[in-house]
Order: C-alpha cells, then sequence, then structure tokens
C-alpha cells in the first residue's frame, strides 16, 4: 500500500488541519472518533500541535506540506511516495522539511521513493539514487557511488560540482596505517564524510586521523588522502600506503 504526498499540497481548502489529515482514514470507513484521535496523533509528530483548526490558507507553505505528509501517514502506507514535495518552498523551509522526513524515516523505518530534479536534495536524502535520462536509468547506485564512480560521461557532468568531501566517506580515502601511526590523530568512523575528517583533522593539528570501527583500527586518512579525495585525483576505494616498509600496498575498499 502507498500514499503519496504531492508538490502542491493537494489539501481542501474547506477543510481545517486534522480534517484534511483524516481524510484518507474517512474514505476507508474509519468512525469520526477513530480518525481523529489518529489524526490529532499524527498532527503532533509533524510539528503541527495547537494548528488543528486552521484551514490551509491560515498556514504557510511549510506547514501546508507537514500537513499533507501527516495525512499520507494517516493509512499506513508501506511506501511512501513524494512527488517534488519541496519544490515550492524556500530554501530555509526546504532543509527543514528535508529535516523532517529524515527524522521520520529514522523512527518509522518506512519505504519512501521521492522524485526530484534537485541532485543536492538526492544526495542529501537518498541511500540509493537512480539517475535517468531519456525515460531510462543510466546509473542506479548509492550517493557515494553516483559522485564517486560515475557511470558515464553523462553522470560525471551532472556530478561535476558537487563538493565530493560532503558525499564520500572516510572508507573510500582511508589507507593502511604505517608504524607508530595508530596511537595517535583524532579518531574518526569509517561512515564519517570526508569533510568530517578534514575538519577532524584541522583541530587537532595532527597530520592524520585514525579510523575506528567498534574500536579496532582500520586505517588512516592524512592530509594527502583527503585532498585527493577534494580533487578527484584517486578512484574512490583505491588507495596506496606511501613509504611502507614493504613497498607500495594497495588496498580496496
Amino acid at each position: 500500500r502507498a500514499a503519496m504526498v504531492f508538490q502542491h499540497f493537494g489539501l481542501l481548502p474547506h477543510r481545517t488541519v486534522l480534517d484534511n489529515v483524516a481524510y484518507g482514514l474517512e474514505i476507508q470507513g474509519l468512525s469520526k472518533a477513530e480518525r481523529r484521535a489518529k489524526a490529532a496523533e499524527l498532527v503532533e509528530k509533524v510539528g503541527l500541535a495547537g494548528l488543528e483548526d486552521r484551514r490551509p490558507s491560515q498556514l504557510s507553505g511549510g506547514q501546508q506540506q507537514r500537513v499533507g505528509l501527516a495525512r499520507a501517514l494517516a493509512v499506513d502506507p508501506s511506501v511512501l511516495l513524494f512527488d517534488e514535495p519541496f519544490s515550492a518552498l524556500d530554501p530555509l523551509i526546504r532543509r527543514e522539511m528535508q529535516d523532517e522526513v529524515v527524522r521520520l524515516h529514522r523512527e518509522e523505518g518506512r519505504t519512501m521513493v521521492f522524485i526530484t530534479h534537485d541532485l543536492s536534495e538526492a544526495l542529501r536524502l537518498g541511500t540509493r539514487i537512480a539517475l535517468m535520462r531519456d525515460g531510462g536509468i543510466v546509473q542506479l547506485g548509492t550517493p557515494e557511488e553516483i559522485v564517486g564512480s560515475p557511470a558515464d560521461d553523462y553522470v560525471r557532468e551532472f556530478v561535476r560540482d558537487v563538493p565530493r568531501e560532503q558525499v564520500l566517506t572516510v572508507a573510500t580515502a582511508m589507507r593502511p596505517a604505517l608504524a607508530g601511526e595508530s596511537e595517535r590523530g583524532p579518531a574518526v568512523r569509517p561512515d564519517a564524510t570526508v569533510y568530517e575528517a578534514i575538519e577532524a583533522v584541522s583541530r587537532s593539528g595532527d597530520p592524520a586521523a585514525r579510523v575506528m570501527d567498534a574500536g579496532r583500527l582500520v586505517g588512516v586518512v592524512d592530509q594527502a588522502c583527503l585532498l585527493d579525495v577534494v580533487a578527484g585525483t584517486t578512484d574512490p576505494g583505491t588507495v596506496t600506503a606511501p613509504d611502507a616498509p614493504d613497498g607500495p600496498r594497495e588496498v580496496t575498499v
């Protein structure tokens, strides 16, 4: 079962916030008491408590989209479809709504499918991205795969201006630790972004950060590794340890 969150809200202007949220439940045949109780719960969940009796014309764009989101959640769908839901919102409200969707996904674990022309939105919200051209999928992968390993020149051009350090993770940039590197430097997670590692190294003043996974050292990222990611001069996932005792070692992540 699926529900949709529309680009232009699709609210019924003569209904209150509460009654808009309850509309799908009314169609399903729930009693008035049941659907209003469920709707009130969802109004609170999306941050609109106290606005239950307002009509859409009395709400901001962001508030109207929250009503649309609550209405979609009310029918307990397995899949939520978002049709460019935030394109009509100003940048600050848009980011707030993106944060709200991330929070709800984390809390509820529902499958969410976004349609968007905004690559930065796709990279921020998506765990898997399908990049399309002329009605066909040209690449399907994680944000890291899309940015770090473009499938063709079209994808490469599409992601050219994306700040790589904000998408690629430490796991793609790290190298094996050399002697003496296991005991100094800030610790970062393998799934931390390269940007977070740059901040950690910059704050600490150390030449490198230790990559720690469940208390175990799994690698190191130094300034050269981090700059390679920013500049795009190294293929993600393949790094070489400099001056290793037994010669260079290549590690594929």
